[in-house]
């Protein structure tokens, strides 16, 4: 069975967070992270919470790698939740918060198996003015509840001013058992190199974790129609 997230073999059952810059954004990461979960786990159950796109982009992006994600809302092994309905009704923000775990608990409770949780993105609820305080306690009780049912949790954040490290990403890396970083190349992207990908340690890594992958080692992409593409920093013909 391959692991959570090609080349980096995470296991499940982590809370993963991914940050990426405009310049360099993690879609194909989320979505090769799903494909995997649906094609290869058995009994698979997931949930995406989605800030900032709908469904229809959801569907029209997977459909290059082949992957139905129609088919999987049908089946009952994926369940889709467009956020800001969720949450724009009410004027008690925390409570709408309180709503969406409700969601993800139930989802947990009728998994079969290890679930996957997505969260994208995390950003856009801290721009349209939930306060930090709230959206902590929510990512708590978001890993709380993944972690007692052995389920996988990916959040992603949008990195806006690069270099400097805001107060809900610093949160965020206190939650998180991994950090996968997406960045674009200092020199500006080419057309062999899209960006490049590190992981480093959350603040709840176990001792006995996965080989981790900093920035001077950074492994590059490219991203081709038939999906991402990875390889040693400079060395773009050889293929991972």
């Amino acid at each position: 069975m391959p692991g959570l997230f090609p080349p980096f073999d995470l296991p499940d059952g982590i809370v993963l967070l991914i940050t990426d810059q405009l310049a360099a954004p993690a879609d194909f990461i989320l979505h090769r992270t799903l494909a995997i979960h649906l094609r290869e786990r058995r009994k698979p159950s997931s949930l995406i919470l989605s800030v900032s796109e709908g469904f229809g982009r959801w569907k029209a992006l997977a459909a290059k790698s082949n992957l139905n994600l129609a088919h999987h809302v049908d089946a009952g092994s994926l369940e889709f939740v467009d956020v800001l309905p969720e949450i724009q009704p009410t004027a008690d923000r925390r409570e709408s918060l309180r709503i969406l775990i409700k969601r993800v608990q139930v989802c947990l409770d009728r998994a079969a198996g290890p679930a996957l949780i997505i969260l994208d993105d995390i950003s856009a609820l801290d721009w349209i003015g939930f306060p930090l305080l709230d959206l902590s306690r929510f990512l708590r009780a978001l890993r709380a509840a993944c972690l007692k049912a052995n389920a996988t949790l990916i959040i992603r954040h949008h990195i806006v001013t690069p270099g400097e490290a805001d107060e809900l990403f610093r949160h965020l890396l206190q939650i998180s058992t991994y950090h996968v970083e997406d960045r674009p190349l200092s020199s500006g992207r080419s057309g062999d190199v899209s960006g490049e990908i590190s992981l480093h340690p959350g603040f709840s890594v176990p001792s006995d974790g996965v080989k981790l992958n900093p920035r001077n080692i950074a492994t590059q992409y490219r991203l081709a129609d038939t999906g991402p593409e990875f390889f040693a920093k400079g060395t773009s013909g050889g293929v991972l």
